[in-house]
């Protein structure tokens, strides 16, 4: 029988490979919001960067994907947990984006990654009963590997950061060496969604800043985009 050393090494592993930059799920064709910020001239250097990233990590992040991480792993229903994600995701693009990564990453986790879980969620989706959202989908994967909450929604967490920071770097533009200030500068607010999301409730289930919510509506209507969302 493995030791725990082994077991943990294991899906240290998976989850690396799970939350790589390259695994492609679309990331970088999304900016979830920041780029109606850059077209209005809010976002424009490192500095409003982190700004935004700071309220998208501490808003959207914290209150929509790390609470249906969490709850995913609490044996809340996927299902359940899919339809408030879709009623809850007003932007049409970011709804879209969610479910768009969440069908790539449901399609590499079954081919990398199988489990009954897995197979259970797909089928939903396939059916037509569940739409298929990226943090469910991580929190499927993650939790059939055996990779503990805490350790679950700091990886997904960091994971988005990444991901936004590097479409940054080459949307504002940014140097490499601002994207990983960033970054660094990301980890404590990254820290702190996570433990914040271990002690909100289901009434906290997607309250969300309205100003990232309008202007992730907006951006379906600029005249030029880089971006999906």
């Amino acid at each position: 029988m493995p030791n725990t050393a082994t077991r943990s090494a294991s899906y240290q592993l998976a989850l690396q490979q799970l939350c790589d930059s390259a695994l492609p799920t679309g990331a970088f064709a999304h900016s979830l919001g920041f780029e109606t910020y850059i077209e209005r001239g809010l976002v424009r250097d490192e500095e409003s960067f982190g700004v935004w990233l700071a309220a998208f990590i501490s808003q959207q992040l914290t209150y929509s994907d790390a609470l249906a991480i969490r709850f995913l792993y609490e044996d809340v229903p996927a299902a359940e947990l899919d339809a408030l994600l879709t009623a809850q995701l007003l932007p049409r693009q970011v709804r879209e984006a969610s479910t768009k990564m969440g069908g790539r990453l449901l399609e590499i986790g079954a081919g990398i990654f199988p489990s009954r879980e897995l197979d259970e969620y797909r089928e939903l989706v396939g059916s037509g009963r569940a739409a298929g959202h990226q943090p469910l989908a991580f929190a499927v994967i993650a939790r059939s590997l055996g990779v503990p909450l805490a350790e679950a929604l700091a990886a997904y967490l960091f994971a988005t950061v990444t991901s936004l920071t590097q479409n940054a770097v080459r949307a504002i533009p940014l140097g490499q060496n601002a994207g990983q200030r960033i970054l660094r500068k990301a980890a404590d607010g990254v820290a702190a969604a996570a433990e914040r999301a271990g002690r909100l409730t289901s009434d906290d289930f997607g309250a969300v800043s309205p100003g990232l919510e309008v202007s992730q509506m907006r951006h379906e209507r600029q005249r030029a985009r880089m971006f999906m969302s």
